[in-house]
């Protein structure tokens, strides 16, 4: 989940815990925003956590591959 999502999920949530008054039958609207707020606040923990783990989303693509070349080794010493 991407903090976008996250943020929205967080969002709607908000507005259907606070600000709807609406009663539906079998459903409580309130829980449902709840829940989504809960999922939302988790994927944005997640994320921010994968976020520092990576580097960022440029980490990937702006790695530069250092390739050593080792000497060829004619002896090797025991001691």
């Amino acid at each position: 989940m991407e903090t976008g999502t996250s943020l929205f999920l967080i969002a709607v949530g908000a507005i259907l815990y606070f600000a709807v008054t609406a009663h539906v039958a079998g459903i409580s609207i309130a829980t449902v925003g709840l829940i989504l707020m809960i999922v939302g606040i988790i994927g944005l923990v997640l994320s921010a956590l994968f976020w520092s783990s990576w580097g960022g989303p440029a980490y990937w693509s702006s790695r530069r591959r250092t390739v050593v070349e080792d000497r060829p080794v004619s002896r090797r010493e025991y001691y």
